[in-house]
């Protein structure tokens, strides 16, 4: 088949199957939801997921495994922060995972603004000391919601300009993001602390986590929940079901976790059983649009 196809046509196939293998391997609940995206949607997402992966398992994953300290691997990331830039700007990477990441922010217009706020909080993670609510605040937004944004501007290419929507959803992308982030500081909380000595949530010590603050950090997920969900009914046809069940996965996840006593969390990672995801794919699939583009 390749016999048809060739130079940078080619070269992008590859980079983007390859992404697309990195999301398949790496993630259920993520990749899960990717699938119900359109095809052309899909694949930018998997591009965004796989860059955001491989800076992950730099910080974390493999490179800590392999034994590099976190001088080298700051070296590393900054590296990778500096090619994704470059090619943003030329359009292509000897990285076959940073030149399908590359692709997809030229197609759907973001660049730097995005990436650098992830790349600090990624490098962040090298040094775990504590955060205070500013902090925090920056952190989940490099983190997190700012990769909702780079999937956002995926699912509105080709719509006409709307500041007021767009804002509304900019808004909802956000809030699902930090969400996410949130919720997975809870499901990690005892390898983030044991392990890795971080502590994410300001005044509160993992080690003795009572369920009042438990909950209480809780509640300030479900109010970020609840403002996301309020959007997705907008959404476009292309995305809005793969939205929806990210969205019911978590909000599923967060209720576990309110039913796991607090201690529980330094000891178990809270995880929703694959009959229930299938539940929740299923009811997905119903959701339907309120004046959405399709």
């Amino acid at each position: 088949m390749s016999r048809h196809v060739h130079g940078l046509a080619l070269y992008d196939r590859a980079a983007r199957r390859g992404a697309a293998q990195v999301i398949s391997q790496y993630s259920t609940s993520f990749g899960l939801a990717s699938r119900l995206c359109s095809p052309a949607v899909r694949v930018h997402v998997a591009d965004i997921y796989a860059l955001v992966r491989i800076a992950d398992e730099i910080v974390d994953g493999p490179a800590e495994e392999a034994g590099l300290d976190a001088t080298t691997r700051r070296r590393l990331l900054d590296a990778l922060e500096a090619e994704t830039e470059q090619a943003m700007v030329h359009g292509y990477s000897a990285n076959l995972v940073v030149h399908a990441f590359a692709r997809t922010a030229r197609a759907t217009d973001f660049g730097s603004e995005l990436t650098r706020p992830f790349f600090a909080s990624m490098r962040r993670d090298l040094d775990p000391v504590e955060f205070d609510d500013a902090e925090l605040r920056e952190y989940i937004y490099g983190s997190a919601e700012v990769v909702g944004l780079m999937c956002l501007r995926a699912f509105v290419q080709g719509l006409p300009d709307d500041p007021v929507r767009d804002q509304r959803w900019e808004a909802g992308a956000r809030h699902l993001g930090s969400a996410f982030q949130k919720i997975n500081f809870l499901r990690d909380l005892g390898e983030d602390y044991d392990t890795r000595g971080r502590r994410y949530f300001p005044g509160i010590d993992p080690g003795t986590l009572s369920e009042h603050d438990k909950n209480r950090l809780l509640d300030d997920i479900d109010r970020d929940l609840a403002i996301a969900g309020e959007v997705i009914p907008e959404l476009p046809n292309g995305c809005r079901r793969a939205v929806a069940v990210a969205h019911a996965l978590f909000s599923a996840l967060a209720a576990r976790i309110r039913r796991t006593p607090a201690e529980s969390l330094l000891t178990t990672r809270v995880s929703v059983p694959a009959a229930r995801k299938a539940m929740l794919l299923l009811h997905a699939t119903t959701v339907r649009g309120r004046g959405a583009v399709a």
